[in-house]
């Protein structure tokens, strides 16, 4: 199976990792099929858990090779990586002030972005976690991207691990969609659809992502940072909030620092 996988061209390898992630996000959004209510505790240490898989996987798979490929440049090794990680927060915060949506925890009312009232509270919620999905499945393409480009710094393994820290972190993010629209009377295989719909993004952008760094190898230690920057804003922004919000605040600093710790050894052991 492996070697089958090696063989391929790069964008069909970001490809179908990324429709692992997305299956993942399958996955948690079809719990709805098995229970009414999901307990807090469960659900706010699963967001703590994400947000610790994508704060390690910013730094040990995409920060780091970015510095790493930047030190032969005319400029300083830290710059492409300051620069493109500030760039990818700046265009998360951009999409977030732009794009009607809705975070799975609050009332319609508080929903944000242009113009929100005229969408529907599915569609709102499901736009919020697509928006979050975009940056995840961009890290995943550049990440075989660059070992596409032949960069010694990047390897398959290591942009695997990345899509499986990336899976896993899904996870919840389907439950997150797919459990408030099941409240809201919704039915359960409605509910399922919008929930996975949202992870439908990551295989788009994990191609255009690896695309771009293929034909455009000088962009590379940008387009990681980039990607960084915007996991970042999101886990800043909704994940670590969103997992405190009802009180379980040390339980999901327990499991975020698990989630990193996590990244971390598939980072290392497979990279």
């Amino acid at each position: 199976m492996l070697d089958w996988f090696t063989s391929l061209p790069v964008m069909y390898q970001a490809f179908f990792a990324t429709l692992f992630t997305w299956g993942m996000t399958a996955l948690g959004a079809a719990l709805v099929f098995t229970t009414k209510n999901v307990n807090m505790k469960f659900l706010d240490s699963m967001l703590g858990f994400a947000g610790g898989v994508m704060i390690a996987a910013s730094f040990w798979s995409l920060l780091s090779p970015a510095i790493e490929m930047a030190e032969d440049s005319p400029l300083p090794s830290w710059f492409p990586a300051a620069a493109g990680f500030l760039a990818g927060g700046l265009f998360l915060m951009l999409l977030d002030k732009i794009m009607p949506h809705l975070h799975p925890d609050k009332p319609l009312g508080q929903a944000e972005g242009i113009h929100p009232e005229n969408k529907k509270r599915s569609t709102l919620l499901v736009l919020a976690i697509t928006m979050h999905n975009i940056p995840e499945g961009l890290a995943v393409g550049v990440a075989f991207g660059a070992v596409a480009a032949d960069l010694p710094s990047a390897s398959l393994t290591g942009a695997i691990a990345l899509a499986i820290g990336i899976g896993i972190q899904n996870f919840p993010e389907g439950l997150a969609v797919s459990m408030p629209l099941r409240r809201d009377g919704m039915s359960r295989r409605k509910s399922f659809f919008y929930g996975q719909f949202s992870g439908m993004v990551e295989p788009v952008a994990a191609v255009i992502g690896a695309v771009a760094v293929v034909f455009i190898q000088p962009l590379l230690p940008y387009a990681l940072s980039f990607a960084a920057g915007a996991m970042i804003f999101v886990v800043a922004e909704e994940v670590i909030p969103g997992s405190q919000e009802n009180g379980n605040t040390d339980l999901a600093s327990l499991f975020l620092m698990i989630g990193f710790a996590v990244m971390m050894i598939l980072d290392v052991s497979l990279g």
